[in-house]
């Protein structure tokens, strides 16, 4: 099985991806959080927890690790510090240690940040972690999704390189296409948005590897 460390394991997507990587055959969570008041709830469903501060020192957080999982966010608090330059941190890290895969949680409109008419500041942030993960020597996917709902699961989704429309979708939905592009089969070196939609997510990550 392989080890993948969860950035933002405490966030609500976060948890959602812990707990399917946590059900899956093939992965083993490894939740990385910032507070050790944070480390109980993991720790009490037999999940190994790291602390790690994406704004300091990274290099115990990647030893032993398969794959990497960023899903971390400051929520609009610190957006170059956690969003930015945290980001850059963990995939420096992240290659120093021969990740063999960082799969990354952006935002639709971090393609075109300067046209954005609200969270412009959040979406140069996650674009240029976008763009710093593109040119380093890891192997990526980086996902796009729409505004997020708390909605349940649908298994489905929209996707395309660039959908051209806005739109929801929900956490569970991207908790598991996350997740899905943690496999080797799963699309490399691709960036895509994703909505709510009606194509099963293994077989709408497929069309986006038939592009290649």
């Amino acid at each position: 099985m392989e080890r993948v460390l969860v950035a933002g394991a405490n966030g609500t997507t976060g948890k959602q991806i812990v707990k399917l990587l946590k059900e899956s055959q093939y992965f083993e969570p490894v939740a990385m959080v910032r507070k050790g008041a944070q480390m109980e709830q993991f720790k009490k469903d037999n999940i190994e927890t790291v602390l790690g501060d994406l704004e300091n020192d990274l290099s115990h957080t990647t030893k032993n690790i398969d794959k990497v999982l960023f899903a971390a966010g400051s929520g609009g608090k610190n957006v170059v510090g956690v969003d930015q330059e945290g980001a850059k941190n963990l995939i420096k890290q992240s290659s120093k240690d021969n990740v063999k895969k960082f799969v990354m949680l952006s935002s639709m409109g971090a393609d075109e940040p300067e046209q954005a008419e609200e969270l412009k500041d959040y979406l140069i942030a996650k674009h240029n972690a976008d763009e710093y993960l593109k040119q380093s020597n890891l192997k990526y996917t980086i996902v796009r999704p729409g505004s997020l709902t708390n909605d349940k699961a649908t298994g489905t989704i929209s996707i395309a390189e660039k959908l051209n429309r806005r739109g929801e979708i929900t956490r569970a939905d991207v908790a598991q296409t996350l997740v899905r592009s943690l496999h080797d089969d799963a699309p490399v070196n691709q960036t895509f948005e994703i909505l709510s939609g009606n194509t099963l997510i293994g077989e709408a990550l497929d069309t986006i590897n038939t592009h290649k």
